[in-house]
């Protein structure tokens, strides 16, 4: 029997184009202001476009922004703290990241069920705990004044007295919105960790949790091309295959060399695989590192894993823009102060080229408004094993 013909206004379906791992590396970079440091976004919108930026200690945004803005000052990233105009809070993957102030009363919504789950966790430290009613303590607790997490152990223990007093800060920190209120996290200031709720520190409620599919195209334009999987890892989040699904019509589509579907936005740039991309040192925790499930456009396999020493994160460097080494910088102090040394350790050798590079953009570190040294000192350490 012959085969049944196809219908005449039927399309044909067409193999989705493959993209390389430095086709993939180009465009991620691309998207996150690495290939070249913009000269029209301001500290603000930079950070509304890159969804925010990993803030688990206070420096990281400040060299994040570094190599990403052409002039970055760090007084304007600390002013627009002052100002709350950003905020550090809790948000993907149960880390503290800046935001901006819409982005923290929304996105942090949009995580909540995320938080729900961590609290089961802790579940053995909750028993015979009302978190309704741990939640409202708390909220009146912060609101009245700022208070560290010791604080709010001391707060809700004596309601709770058989249960585990860092559970019940958890819990806290879990059930409602709480920013680290300055002078936290401004520049060349010290402060401990104190909390209150977005909503007090902001003067405004929080906003209804956004659709998911407004975050998935804002994720794809800071990360993409990008697989479900790689989105459900940046946001902590799971079943977004249907958002994924719903938006297929508006979005175009790839694969990998592995032959994992990726997903991206039409007009989205997607460089040449050999444009050049510039040596750049990125903090701790950097996003870029973080987003996906596959980190294998930025990180090579044989480098998988060497940033990290139990939870301590090094600080990384890119060489050809994939991970290719830590580095750390050391100020003078007491008698030495106004010095400093920048040390490069990579995981492999270096040609005379890319060590060149790499002091270029170590001077432009250590001669900009990130430094307080007057002299300094670059130099390279041998090849590490992590």
């Amino acid at each position: 029997m012959p085969s049944a013909s196809k219908s005449a206004g039927a399309r044909p379906r067409t193999a989705a184009p493959v993209l390389g791992t430095r086709a993939l590396n180009r465009a991620t970079l691309e998207r996150q202001l690495l290939l070249r440091r913009s000269t029209a976004l301001s500290v603000e919108d930079a950070v509304t476009h890159l969804l925010g930026l990993q803030a688990q200690n206070v420096k990281p945004p400040y060299y994040a922004l570094a190599a990403r803005l052409e002039g970055f000052d760090p007084q304007d990233l600390s002013g627009l703290l002052a100002a709350r105009d950003l905020v550090r809070i809790v948000t993907m993957r149960s880390t503290i990241h800046l935001h901006t102030a819409d982005d923290a009363l929304t996105l942090r919504p949009l995580v909540q069920g995320a938080r729900d789950r961590e609290l089961h966790a802790f579940r053995n430290g909750l028993t015979g705990v009302d978190l309704k009613e741990l939640a409202s303590l708390a909220r009146a607790a912060v609101e009245e004044e700022p208070r560290t997490m010791k604080q709010l152990r001391e707060v809700l223990s004596p309601h709770w007295p058989d249960a585990d007093p860092q559970s019940l800060a958890v819990a806290a920190r879990c059930s409602l919105p709480l920013v680290q209120v300055t002078p936290r996290g401004l520049w060349r200031r010290s402060g401990q960790v104190s909390l209150t709720t977005a909503e007090h520190w902001l003067g405004r409620p929080s906003e209804p949790a956004p659709a998911p599919d407004a975050t998935v195209l804002r994720y794809l334009a800071a990360f993409g091309p990008a697989s479900v999987k790689d989105m459900q890892t940046w946001a902590g989040l799971t079943r977004l295959r249907e958002v994924f699904e719903r938006l297929r019509p508006q979005l175009r589509t790839f694969r990998d060399e592995s032959g994992v579907e990726l997903f991206d936005l039409p007009d989205a740039p997607r460089p040449d695989a050999d444009t050049a991309a510039p040596a750049r040192f990125l903090p701790e925790y950097d996003n870029l590192l973080l987003s996906h499930a596959d980190r294998s456009r930025v990180v090579p396999a044989e480098y998988k894993g060497r940033t990290w020493k139990g939870n301590f994160s090094y600080s990384v460097f890119l060489v050809d823009g994939f991970l290719a080494g830590v580095w750390r910088v050391e100020e003078g102090t007491g008698e030495a102060k106004g010095s400093a040394v920048l040390t490069v350790e990579p995981f492999g050798t270096l040609n005379k080229a890319q060590r060149r590079e790499l002091t270029e953009e170590a001077e432009r570190l250590l001669r900009g408004p990130l430094s307080e040294a007057d002299t300094y000192d670059i130099r390279f350490g041998t090849v590490i094993e992590r």
